[in-house]
Formats: structure tokens, C-alpha cells, sequence
């Protein structure tokens, strides 16, 4: 069931993106709408890499975790389609790192090492998608698109303190 629901989520919220030549911006600067979208289907696909790494290795807690994180990125990219299609572009999705890259193999871990390890991985892609809003949110162009940002940054400070807090109790 999680493997079809991750390949729905992937198909959802990669089909209609174009691939990313790796190029960057410059930190600091307040980033487009496009490259704002952009940088949030990038998050959504390293959520959605989770689920796919913990359905091969994980325990049921990260399971369920990567489950419930894939299914808000499928939710944000549907909210972001609108978005994306007022502006009339298609934003570029950097490839990432595989989320299972960063995360400690079970076999040669005890469960807490992997559990830290799976939330470990997390916290800097969280920071960085808040950073990116709360830059976004300085000199928006796009009505909607601030809306939207104003609407995830709760919920994505909430997330990164709850991964935060989790992997210093385990």
C-alpha cells in the first residue's frame, strides 16, 4: 500500500516538473516565485524519498512518519499546481541526495541510531525550506504564493522542532 501511494505522490508531484541543471542561487537574495515553487517541490521529493527509503529498511514509527510527510508534500504540491500555472512557468526541481543516502543502515545500527539518523536527516532540509520562505515572504511576487507561505511556515517550525525534539529523546 505505501509503495503504490509513494509512486502516486512521486507521480503527482514530479510529472509535471522539469529536471534541474544544478545551478544556485545566491543565499541571502529574496528568491522569485518560480525558484520559491521550485525549492518547495525539491522539499516534497525529499519527503517523498523517505517514505521509499523506509519502506525498504525502516521501523513502523519512521514508517508511519515518512507515510504522513509524504502525503502533506503530495497535499503542498497540489496547492502549489494552481500557483505555479497563474505564473505560466515550470519551475526547475534540483536533484537531491537520496534521502536514504544520510540515513544509517539498520543492519549495522541499533534501532534508536537509525531512528536519530532518520530524523537527523530532516532537520536541514526543514531549515532550509523555512529560510527560503521567510526569505520569500520579505519582497513577494505573487499574492498567492505569499499566502501559501504564510499558511506552511507554522506548520514547518512546528515539524522541524517535533524532528528535533524526537531525536534527542531517542
Amino acid at each position: 500500500m505505501r509503495i503504490l501511494l509513494a509512486m502516486v505522490l512521486a507521480f503527482i508531484s514530479t510529472a509535471p516538473l522539469a529536471d534541474s541543471t544544478g545551478e544556485r542561487r545566491p543565499t541571502g537574495r529574496t528568491p522569485t516565485a518560480t525558484e520559491t515553487i521550485s525549492d518547495l517541490y525539491t522539499f516534497s521529493r525529499f519527503q517523498q524519498g523517505l517514505l521509499e527509503s523506509t519502506d525498504l529498511k525502516g521501523n513502523a514509527e519512521v514508517k508511519n512518519l515518512a507515510a504522513l510527510r509524504a502525503e502533506e508534500a503530495a497535499r503542498r504540491d497540489k496547492a502549489l499546481k494552481p500557483i505555479q500555472e497563474t505564473i505560466g512557468t515550470e519551475p526547475r526541481v534540483a536533484k537531491t541526495t537520496s534521502a536514504s543516502a544520510s540515513l544509517v543502515e539498520p543492519e549495522t545500527s541499533d534501532g534508536p541510531t537509525f531512528v536519530r539518523s532518520f530524523y537527523a536527516a530532516q532537520i536541514p532540509e526543514y531549515e532550509s525550506v523555512i529560510d527560503l520562505l521567510e526569505r520569500y515572504l520579505k519582497a513577494p511576487d505573487n499574492a498567492a504564493l505569499a499566502t501559501f507561505a504564510r499558511e506552511q511556515l507554522p506548520l514547518l517550525r512546528s515539524q522541524v522542532k517535533d524532528a528535533e525534539r524526537t531525536m534527542a529523546d531517542k
